[in-house]
């Protein structure tokens, strides 16, 4: 995976984050829909800390590889 397919990764999730945001109810958040919204946060939350591990991860072997 290069790092533009990465980068285009998680701007679709933070796309994601947006559009969820917009979802919920903030007077009930634990309610309805609103949950689900909430999950779909938290689900982008954590496919951009991934993706973020794996770009860091990728910089370190390239290092590693030129030594």
């Amino acid at each position: 995976m290069n790092k533009t397919l990465s980068i285009l990764l998680v701007l679709f999730a933070l796309g994601l984050i947006a559009y969820n945001v917009t979802l919920v109810d903030f007077e009930n958040p634990l309610q309805g829909d609103s949950i689900i919204a909430i999950i779909g946060i938290l689900a982008s939350l954590c496919a951009i800390v991934l993706l973020l591990i794996f770009i860091a991860s990728k910089k370190i072997q390239k290092k590693v590889d030129e030594d």
